[in-house]
């Protein structure tokens, strides 16, 4: 087990950290004015969407299967249907993932719970529509005509509510990036946020949790009706951080980030430690900005990243077996 050595490495790790925050800002590391306990969890390997690449993205199965690889943290996104439920889907609309069409957000939870999640998963590409039946072998067990595999129901291979993965993961930490229709329509960004904050202010599960999106408004709506919950910065804020130090909005514990953006290196060494210092952890996600492989998880562990998002858990979890006893942060 990796556990023991990984302890080890942190207690290092979150010293090293307070030490250089105390000479670069002369106090304790700090995210808006409080300690920031996301720099002690370091380091966090995150399932993307539950792994992606080996389980079809954002489904109960997928979340179930990183937790038992190992994943330290779950990453998902959240839409909303019209009845209001937050379901955790990467797409607006169920056509590329399910066997339905349509948008979310135009879809009864009811009705989206018969869908099928896996229908078009193919192992290591994600959901690709459109090839011969005999590429999907998950296909099927949502709608029971087939058995799913051993420890699974078919209620796992549907889009589950937030709530749901919630319940099943009570201790385990969890990304969630709150999404909206479009990127144009920021009333659905704003909406969502709003949901968010309502069911995570009621089920009181504040802690071990990190909300994030792309619209800077939804992170401070969110924020405004939930400020105990900490933040990763949208588009804006992160860019105004990267290129002129600008301090994101309040309540951020963590910065995600791209490995790298338009061929402009993000997650290095120097963006790292300038990170740490001003008392910010460090996540990285790769949705196609760098080749996703043992060498570079491996440099990502290396550069001090405080958590890498994987497509591939099993890859991932291969690479920190590896690692064991040796170099770390």
């Amino acid at each position: 087990m990796r556990t023991t050595w990984r302890v080890r490495h942190q207690r290092i790790a979150a010293a090293a950290i307070a030490s250089l925050a105390v000479l670069a800002l002369g106090g304790p590391a700090h995210a808006g004015g409080t300690d920031n306990r996301w720099l002690d969890k370091r380091f966090l390997h995150i399932a993307h969407q539950g792994g992606e690449s080996e389980a079809p993205s954002n489904t109960m199965y997928a979340f179930r299967r990183a937790a038992k690889i190992g994943a330290d943290m779950l990453e998902l996104d959240v839409h909303s249907t019209a009845d209001g439920v937050l379901v955790a889907s990467h797409d607006a609309t169920v056509d590329r993932t399910t066997n339905g069409t349509g948008l979310i957000r135009s879809m009864t939870y009811r009705d989206l719970r018969k869908l099928d999640a896996a229908y078009n998963f193919v192992p290591g590409r994600n959901a690709v529509p459109g090839l011969p039946p005999e590429s999907y072998p998950l296909r099927g067990i949502r709608t029971r005509d087939k058995r799913p595999p051993r420890g699974y129901q078919a209620s796992d291979f549907t889009i589950p509510s937030l709530r749901d993965v919630l319940c099943a993961f009570p201790k385990l930490p969890i990304s969630i990036e709150i999404k909206g229709t479009s990127d144009a329509d920021t009333e659905s960004f704003l909406h969502n946020a709003r949901l968010l904050a309502n069911l995570l202010n009621r089920t009181g599960r504040t802690r071990n949790i990190i909300v994030t999106s792309f619209n800077d408004a939804a992170v401070a709506e969110f924020h405004r009706l939930a400020p105990s919950v900490g933040l990763a910065p949208g588009q804006v804020g992160l860019t105004q951080y990267f290129s002129a130090g600008v301090r994101p909005i309040a309540g951020t514990v963590a910065l995600q980030v791209p490995v790298a953006f338009q061929g402009i290196p993000i997650a290095t060494p120097a963006f790292i430690a300038r990170a740490h210092a001003d008392g910010y952890a460090v996540h990285v996600w790769f949705s196609g900005t760098a080749p996703e492989d043992e060498a570079t998880y491996n440099s990502l562990i290396d550069a001090c990243a405080d958590g890498v998002m994987s497509s591939w858990p099993t890859m991932m979890e291969r690479v920190l077996d590896e690692r064991r006893g040796g170099a770390w942060c």
